[in-house]
């Protein structure tokens, strides 16, 4: 029987996906369209930026696409780059918790390039309300993060979850935020979209408890589990970077992956790229592209100033109990190096 015709054919990640194909990633161009500003979920490895060029992590970007500037971009890249074959949606917010903007987007490009596949990373949360929506609109790949599979664990990660018009905080938050991702999983696995999990490795967080998300994730379907280093430098304004979270040694990550060795294949050649990444994994070529229309107006609702160190992490009381230094209500500690970028986020 002929490979591509084979029961399991479906199930094998896209040998032109850079991201889903170790193969692919050299030979292989993807762009990332930064058309979601939004996030209903709060990480304490992220923050969000709107307007630098000069970090390389995800949740960054230059600037952001409209769905017909997303459009512009993908005509841009495909002249100059033949050998785009991807077109990916991670950001910087949430894609899903950005409805409107994708679907448009998802859309335009679809008519207008056929060719390209579509994929999309998301935290999951909406995941169940949107998964067949994404399947019909022929998104075939699909990236959940997911760092914890016990709610105790997820809420010193994840301190708050905005979900049925209610902001949900510590290990509430987190069950939510994980019932909805493995149901979304599910779904997405039952109408044939290849799913990707990423988890962030936390030192003294969750490492000895990434086994366990490999094993669940595995048995609901998932095909590969790509397991990072959490990145927590001060001057990126994240919570887990002002309060001294350190980074997982390079041994260390090795031995959860070593951990994790059967089940879903391990991806192991992630860059954590921009949100706005355009190229060859190793090769980001962003800079060349720029908008053929006006950048869209940042209203107030859409990006309020963001304080460097906000009261999320001051005040929040789970954050009291965690075993890394972290500060306590009273005055802000003081700010971080300054960056030559300006923090900003959706409200």
């Amino acid at each position: 029987m002929d490979d591509e015709s084979s029961p399991d054919a479906t199930r094998r990640p896209s040998a032109a996906h850079p991201c889903y194909s170790r193969e692919a990633h050299g030979r292989h161009a993807r762009l990332h369209l930064p058309v979601a500003p939004a996030c209903n979920i709060q990480c304490h490895y992220c923050h969000r930026q709107f307007d630098c060029a000069n970090e390389s992590r995800p949740g960054v970007v230059s600037r952001l696409l409209t769905p017909e500037q997303a459009l512009d971009r993908v005509l841009q890249v495909r002249r100059k780059i033949p050998q785009l074959s991807v077109v990916g949606f991670a950001g910087p917010g949430d894609p899903l918790a950005n409805p409107e903007r994708l679907f448009a987007t998802c859309r335009m490009v679809r008519q207008a390039c056929p060719e390209l596949q579509l994929c999309l990373s998301t935290n999951g949360l909406l995941l169940p309300r949107y998964a067949d929506t994404l399947a019909e609109l022929g998104v075939g790949h699909v990236t959940i993060t997911l760092n914890a599979v016990d709610p105790t664990i997820g809420a010193r990660i994840h301190p708050w979850v905005f979900w049925k018009h209610r902001r949900l905080r510590g290990r509430e938050a987190a069950a939510a935020l994980l019932e909805n991702q493995l149901l979304g999983l599910e779904r997405l696995v039952a109408d044939g979209v290849l799913v990707k999990i990423n988890s962030v490795l936390i030192p003294g967080i969750n490492d000895r408890h990434l086994a366990d998300v490999h094993w669940v994730i595995t048995e609901r379907g998932a095909l590969l589990h790509n397991i990072l280093p959490l990145i927590s430098r001060p001057e990126h304004g994240t919570c887990f970077g002002l309060t001294g979270q350190r980074e997982p040694t390079a041994a260390e990550l090795e031995a959860v992956r070593r951990a994790c060795a059967q089940g879903a294949e391990l991806m192991t050649h992630c860059r954590q790229c921009r949100a706005d990444a355009v190229g060859l994994l190793d090769q980001d070529r962003a800079a060349e592209f720029v908008p053929l229309t006006a950048p869209p107006t940042l209203t107030r609702h859409a990006l309020p100033p963001r304080r460097v160190v906000p009261d999320s992490i001051v005040l929040d009381p789970i954050m009291r109990n965690l075993p890394w230094p972290c500060p306590l209500p009273g005055p802000a500690p003081a700010a971080p190096p300054a960056s030559p970028c300006v923090p900003m986020r959706p409200s």
